[in-house]
């Protein structure tokens, strides 16, 4: 493998990334920039899809050596057909990530023929699955493995609102239902019980895991920023304030409420909203700014790149975030960077990334009423510009601190010392990380 010349700390990374482009949203985006953040400090072989090495070889894996594997006889037809079932590209993550699971055991198994033989030579220090992070999609390598294995950070569990039953079947979510049967596909036992540390991206995965699990599992929230894109830059005081929502136009996100609180407050429509974000629900997101007159304060600005989100986060004053079964909300995490005020509701991952001191969290309710209690907040700090900015400075500090990708690799890196050996003590994620 290629040495890490700064690789004061001798270790030595498989990284299992099925899911690592740099262009693709989401899951895909974050593994490659967690992956080559850590190669930064250690010795890294990443192993993922031949799908990805066009956009990898163009952009690079920095200090990482890369490994592609070619399993899309399988993953290819399987895909299309989670795209069929579930009505398209942001409709159904369920039956998506069920059907993801055949396509992923193909992966890990041509993985383990490729590394089988250097792993039982003690080339690698750690294995480690950063992706996919889904909890309900096993690893066998984590019982093939003599090496300490790591999985993680895994995020779901998070059981649907009550109040938001229907959303189930308009986002095409109705495999929700048998969810749990997961726990009895071959490989879920022994991934859990074989893995020498599990990162649970919040406490709604934690709670969700085996017990056996318990005692080896990390806190470990999986949003992540790069402080290039999003940071704070100072806003001057404007008698017009810019409110921001970035998320799929889709049932769950509800970016309704956002519109439906400009169309019933004189006081909102004094002010501007933008959404980015594209998705099946922008007709009738249309339809509702026209018939209420709202054009000349709301704009549908449609699909942005992560540069382009991040000055539009840095010249806005507030984040307005009504989804109500988010899991992690990494889209919050880069608001708060950028030092915006964020309205959040209570509950799934921006409960956690949200408090009192650097936001605003709605409780949970149903439609009617988070669009009145979004409206009410709004309204106090569209009239309250010393609160927003004070909320976005601490909002930004906390991210900065916490959620960096060199702050989660430094995190990452002592949880291998931990699993090898060479720190005695359990890592625990909001201790400051103090790798030198």
């Amino acid at each position: 493998m290629v040495k890490n010349k700064e690789n004061a700390l001798g270790l030595r990374a498989l990284l299992l990334a099925n899911d690592c482009n740099p262009d693709w949203p989401s899951i895909p985006a974050w593994t490659y920039k967690f992956a080559r953040t850590i190669a930064n400090y250690i010795d890294v072989v990443v192993v993922t899809q031949i799908r990805n090495k066009p956009n990898i070889d163009r952009d690079g894996m920095g200090k990482a050596r890369v490994v592609y594997l070619d399993t899309e006889k399988i993953a290819a037809p399987l895909y299309k057909l989670a795209e069929a079932m579930s009505g398209g590209a942001n409709m159904g993550m369920t039956i998506k990530t069920a059907m993801g699971y055949p396509s992923y055991l193909a992966f890990e198994w041509a993985a383990w023929k490729h590394f089988r033989q250097d792993l039982r030579n003690g080339q690698f220090d750690v294995v480690h699955r950063v992706s996919p992070l889904s909890p309900t999609i096993p690893s066998p390598i984590a019982s093939w493995s003599r090496v300490p294995f790591l999985i993680g950070p895994i995020n779901g569990g998070l059981p649907w609102p009550e109040e938001f039953k229907a959303e189930i079947d308009r986002g095409r979510e109705w495999l929700r239902y048998f969810r749990k049967a997961y726990k009895l596909m071959p490989y879920y036992q022994s991934t859990y019980k074989c893995s020498a540390a599990i990162l649970a991206g919040f406490d709604h995965s934690i709670a969700e895991l085996p017990t056996v699990a318990k005692l080896k599992t990390i806190n470990f929230p999986d949003p992540g920023l790069d402080p290039d894109l999003f940071t704070l830059t100072s806003r001057p005081k404007q008698e017009q304030m810019t409110i921001l929502f970035v998320g799929r136009l889709v049932p769950y996100k509800l970016p309704e409420v956002v519109i439906r609180a400009f169309a019933g407050s004189s006081i909102l429509r004094q002010h501007r909203l933008l959404i980015v974000g594209s998705g099946p629900a922008r007709p009738r997101l249309e339809q509702m700014i026209e018939a209420q007159g709202l054009g000349r304060c709301v704009e549908l600005l449609g699909q942005k790149t992560q540069a382009e989100v991040g000055v539009l986060m840095r010249q806005a004053d507030i984040f307005a975030f009504p989804s109500i079964c988010e899991l992690g909300a990494g889209v919050v995490v880069e608001a708060m960077a950028c030092g915006m005020a964020c309205v959040v509701v209570d509950y799934g991952g921006p409960a956690t990334l949200v408090q009192p001191d650097r936001g605003v969290k709605i409780p949970m309710a149903d439609l009617n009423h988070l669009v009145l209690r979004f409206t009410e907040e709004l309204e106090h700090l569209v009239k309250d510009p010393d609160r927003v900015a004070h909320l976005g400075r601490a909002a930004h500090h906390h991210a900065i601190t916490y959620y960096s990708w060199d702050a989660k690799a430094r995190k990452t890196l002592e949880i291998y010392n931990w699993v090898t050996g060479r720190q005695q003590v359990k890592p625990d994620f909001w201790d400051q990380p103090h790798l030198s």
